[in-house]
């Protein structure tokens, strides 16, 4: 695990003049990026493979579809919780399942409740790590497994978040730092906690939506930019050349989830939202 020197406040410090240079990086939150681990790296989780499920925890099902694909595991107690600002777990393994059948019409939405059941995050006990991996249900082909190490580091807010637009309002932020910091953030990002990169709409928007009831709930509603506040990132799992995974067209996962929910365990509380480009 590596702490990398932060180039966001450089950027900061090279493109705004010093009062919005310290407003905007004040808005900073920290994040558990994870990465590719070479041979040397400590090894916190992984893409792909099969999940170690202990007895009597069942593989992931969406009824009348079929079971989920699973996408990636962290182990917590690797995780820098310390060094985080959401309540993760001390221990135990959080294991991510999405549906994503691309010969399957069907596609979960955040609005839609009834497709919820097509994504997934179990919170494994700590023996888990030593649990037999489990085979995959008839039909399903796991991705490639791919291990991954972590780096702490500063996450940016998008630049139509809420955090932002209370800050700044509209149009206060140079282009070229707008451009500076998407540049820094190209690439492949999975994380856990931080601020989300969405690829569309803030996904604390769309959870906050779904959230309320979706459906026809105008996007308009007073409510949703309340309700948005509630909720934080969880993980991000970015499309993925090495792991064999790409979500629609360069798109990403999110489960976002509400600090209490969070704190108390209750990872059958996190909301599923993914955008593409």
């Amino acid at each position: 695990m590596s702490t990398a020197p932060d180039p966001l406040h450089a950027l900061a410090r090279t493109h705004l003049p010093p009062d919005l240079a310290d407003r905007w990086i004040a808005l900073l939150r920290p994040a558990a990026h994870l990465r590719k681990a070479e041979p040397a790296d400590p090894v916190v989780g992984r893409l792909g493979g099969l999940p170690r499920l202990p007895e009597g925890v069942d593989w992931p099902v969406w009824e009348g579809h079929g079971p989920l694909p699973f996408v990636a595991v962290v182990d917590c107690a690797a995780l820098p919780r310390e060094a985080l600002d959401v309540p993760l777990p001390a221990d135990g393994r959080l294991a991510f399942f999405y549906y994503g059948d691309e010969d399957d019409d069907a596609l979960v939405d955040t609005a839609d409740p009834d497709t919820w059941a097509g994504a997934r995050v179990l919170h494994l006990p700590p023996e888990s790590a030593t649990a037999p991996e489990r085979p995959a249900p008839a039909g399903l082909t796991p991705f490639p497994e791919v291990p991954l190490t972590v780096r702490t580091g500063p996450s940016a807010p998008d630049f139509d978040s809420l955090a932002l637009t209370a800050a700044f309002g509209e149009g206060e932020l140079p282009d070229a730092f707008k451009r500076a910091v998407w540049s820094h953030q190209s690439g492949v990002a999975h994380q856990i906690g931080g601020h989300a990169q969405s690829v569309q709409t803030a996904v604390e928007i769309v959870v906050a939506h779904g959230a309320l009831g979706g459906g026809d709930l105008s996007w308009e509603d007073p409510r949703i930019e309340k309700e948005a506040e509630g909720w934080v990132l969880l993980a991000q799992l970015d499309s993925d050349e090495d792991a064999d995974v790409l979500w629609g067209d360069g798109g990403a996962l999110y489960w976002l989830i509400r600090p209490d929910d969070l704190a108390a365990g209750r990872f059958e509380k996190a909301m599923f939202t993914w955008q593409c480009c």
